[in-house]
This record gives structure tokens, C-alpha cells and sequence, in this order.
């Protein structure tokens, strides 16, 4: 990643094994999904609602078919409709305290006759139905925000927007051993090293559900989420990582660099100009989920990039 004055980052952590898959679809007709009837119904998915769900080919190209929800309006007026395949797997028993989910998406906009925007979230649930954590992606404003322990707490805004009609790679990293959980919209950072659970629920893994939040349930918009390559894996341990990012300058032109990583974990950032040969800068312990740097020689280079180590 390149940055800003030609910033570039590296983090060194521990090697893991590869992840072991906990369930994986394509939504392709070879798997036994049909164009031609609800996606509630084919292997397995499940609802609580009524409104509209199936199977797409070709909207996302190169992907051949996609799930999809929303654009035909619930029959009893529901202002909320979650989709899910039952998953009910336990991390931290099996020994894969580290679970993935991944999948591409795009939220695809209502049309000129139909201006009504609503939202559509991935929403994380436990084996007993309690709601961890949940990411909002609003059609109205575009704004990407989440919410953590179900719809009693507040939306918080990520800082990102998404564009609707555009497909994206959704990755969320969840440690149920820890408790932590982050996502990732392609290279944007969304969520970091946040609390997957509040108020004490059970962590284990029950589904990870796709969500229409209808904003007017007298007007539903015909917009819609679609939605492939739907997988989740688990894994023995967390990668330990550090986000490294470039906040900008200062009015002396001074780099100003921010370092996030787990609660407690201990890092050194270097700089170099070439990828080849660094210097160290400052070593930190993150308290939180994370630290700032300074660079106050930055303005005396053309090129500089930085990397975070852990260290004992």
C-alpha cells in the first residue's frame, strides 16, 4: 500500500496454518442453486421475514450467479428481513478460535420510479440468537457504520462510504478467543480490534446473516443486496498484525503515522527510503487499539515508508 509522500508499510508476525473451511458457496447452479425460485429454501438458507430473496446470473461479471435479497417488498409489512445458513460452529472448542468470513457484495440502488432507500447489513449471531456485531451499509447516505451487541446500541460510523452499484471484497476476522473482531471493505480498514461482544454473550458462532433494514415499510425501495463467494474458515490463531496508516502532515511537514494492533502487544516502527535498509523510529505498547508516531525527519526525504514489528 502507497500513501501519501510515497508511505508504504510492512508488519511482520507469526506464520499459521491454513485455515480450515467451516462452509463455502458460489451460489452456481453445479452447487444446486436455481435461478428460478427464492433463495430461502436452496441447501439449507432460512429466514425470519418475507420479503424478496433468490438467485441472479451475470450482475456481478465473472462471478456467474449471486444470491441476492431485497428488491420485492415483504408481504407483512416487516421493516427488518435477516437470510442465514445455519452454521452453529464452536471456535474456541473445536481449537479454531479464529474465524474469517468473506464474500463479494454490492448493494445495488433503487431506481429513478422508486426512490426509497433502505440498508443492508451483515449481522453476526451466536448459537443461543444473540446478535454480537453488525456492519451497516446505508443506501440513503452510503455511510458504512456498525453496531456492536444488536439494534438496543448505537450505530457507529466508520469514517467510509461505499458507491451502490459496484462490487466489493468483504472480509471480517473474527477471534472469539479474545474477543475482538475487524473488517475490511477491499484495503479500507472499517472496523479495528473492536469488542464482538458487550454484555457478556456467548462466543461461539451460530450465522452470519445478510439483512434488509426497510427504511419506510409503506414504501420499501427496490433496491437490493447481491452477494457470492459466501465463505467461512477457521483458523488455530490470529496472524499478529498491525495496521500502519498515514495520517497526513503536519504544518512544520512533519509525518504523522498511526500504529493499531491488539491491546497490549509491543511494536517497533522503522522507516526507509529504499524497502532495503531501516531505522528504527520508536518502539510502543498499544493501550487500546492503538498508538501515533511523529516522524519529525520525514520532510528530509523524497520517499518514506514505514513498518511495524512486534517485539517481546
Amino acid at each position: 500500500m502507497l500513501l501519501g509522500l510515497s508511505f508504504g508499510l510492512a508488519a511482520a508476525g507469526a506464520s499459521h496454518a491454513d485455515p480450515t473451511n467451516v462452509f463455502t458457496t458460489q451460489f452456481e447452479a453445479a452447487e444446486g442453486y436455481q435461478t428460478n425460485q427464492d433463495l430461502v429454501g436452496q441447501n439449507g438458507w432460512t429466514s425470519d421475514g418475507t420479503g424478496g430473496s433468490g438467485i441472479l446470473a451475470g450482475f456481478i461479471p465473472g462471478y456467474g450467479q449471486q444470491a441476492y435479497i431485497g428488491f420485492t417488498p415483504p408481504t407483512s409489512g416487516e421493516s427488518q428481513v435477516f437470510y442465514w445458513k445455519p452454521i452453529n460452529f464452536d471456535p474456541v472448542g473445536t481449537g479454531l478460535p479464529v474465524v474469517t468470513f468473506s464474500a463479494v457484495m454490492s448493494v445495488v440502488d433503487s431506481t429513478s420510479a422508486h426512490q426509497q432507500y433502505d440498508a443492508f447489513d451483515w449481522a453476526v449471531f451466536n448459537q443461543s440468537g444473540h446478535q454480537l456485531f453488525t456492519l451497516d451499509f446505508d443506501n440513503l447516505t452510503t455511510n458504512i457504520n456498525y453496531q456492536l451487541d444488536g439494534a438496543t446500541s448505537p450505530l457507529v460510523d466508520t469514517g467510509r462510504s461505499f458507491t451502490p452499484n459496484v462490487a466489493y471484497q468483504l472480509i471480517v476476522t473474527m477471534d472469539f478467543a479474545n474477543n475482538r473482531w475487524s473488517a475490511w471493505l477491499d484495503d479500507a480498514n472499517l472496523v479495528n480490534n473492536q469488542p464482538m461482544t458487550t454484555t457478556s454473550a456467548t462466543l461461539d458462532l451460530g450465522d452470519v446473516d445478510a439483512v434488509w433494514y426497510i427504511a419506510n415499510t409503506n414504501a420499501p425501495g427496490d433496491n437490493f443486496l447481491l452477494f457470492d463467494n459466501y465463505q467461512i474458515t477457521a483458523n488455530v490463531a490470529a496472524p499478529v498484525e498491525a495496521q500502519v496508516e498515514f495520517l497526513g502532515r503536519t504544518t512544520e511537514n512533519w509525518a504523522l503515522v498511526r500504529v493499531y494492533g491488539p491491546d497490549g502487544s509491543r511494536w517497533a516502527v522503522d522507516a526507509s527510503t529504499d524497502l532495503i535498509s531501516w531505522t528504527a523510529l520508536k518502539t510502543n505498547v498499544i493501550s487500546g487499539t492503538s498508538f501515533d508516531l511523529v516522524d519529525t525527519a520525514a520532510p528530509g526525504f523524497a520517499n518514506r515508508f514505514y513498518r511495524a514489528r512486534q517485539i517481546p
